[in-house]
Parts: C-alpha cells; structure tokens; sequence
C-alpha cells in the first residue's frame, strides 16, 4: 500500500512533497509524518525541529573531500525520538530539500494567515 493511499484515508495534509519523499501534518494527532527512504515516521514538532537542525548540520562537502573517511553513509539518531535513518549522501541532500521545503511551506502559510487574519489595530 503507497503512502498517498493511506493519506487519502485519514486527515493527513500534504505539507510538502518531492519525489524521493513527502511530509505531512496531521492536526487530530498534533504530529507530522515524514515518508522518506522507505519508510513513513511520525514526528512531534519538536522532534521535526531536532531532526531539520541535525540534517543542515551535516557538512556534505567535508564529507565528499575527507580521504580519511568513507563518505557513503550518515547516521542521523534524534535523542527522545524513536526513528534513525541511515541514509547516503544522495538521500542526505534529498533530506535536507523535503525538510527546507516544508519550513518554506510553514513559514509561508503563516504568512497568509497573519495577512489575511490580522486584526486592525
């Protein structure tokens, strides 16, 4: 069963999505979900913020130019959340564009709503 199957069937909203992933917030469970490098993940937002700040932490460049060290896999563990993802430098640079274009995507609708909502002072 594909993921948009089962996003099709429950309240899940399409926050974001490329094509090796997607992210969704789901406001009856007060979380997000994150289908990624075969598999989907929930996440609080606090958890969400943890795993943007590792990802963009990764220096994908020191890691393609250190000899010293075999560049193939990162191991991203997020203390007091239950998902590790090991992922190649390819997925690591996928990760880090489905996370950006989430908070792009946040940061925007909060925006529109503040515009559109905003109470004359």
């Amino acid at each position: 069963m594909q993921v948009r199957e089962v996003v099709a069937s429950t309240n899940w909203t399409d926050v974001f999505a490329t094509n090796a992933g997607a992210i969704y917030q789901c406001d009856a469970e007060n979380c997000w979900y994150i289908d990624f490098a075969g598999k989907v993940a929930r996440f609080d937002y606090r958890c969400l913020m943890k795993l943007r700040k590792a990802v963009n932490n990764i220096d994908i460049e020191g890691l393609l130019l250190d000899n010293t060290k075999s560049p193939d896999l990162e191991i991203i563990f997020i203390c007091a959340c239950d998902d590790t993802y090991v992922l190649t430098l390819t997925e690591i640079i996928k990760f880090k564009e489905l996370l950006q274009g989430t908070f792009v995507m946040l940061d925007l609708n909060h925006i529109i709503y503040n515009r559109l909502y905003r109470v004359a002072v």
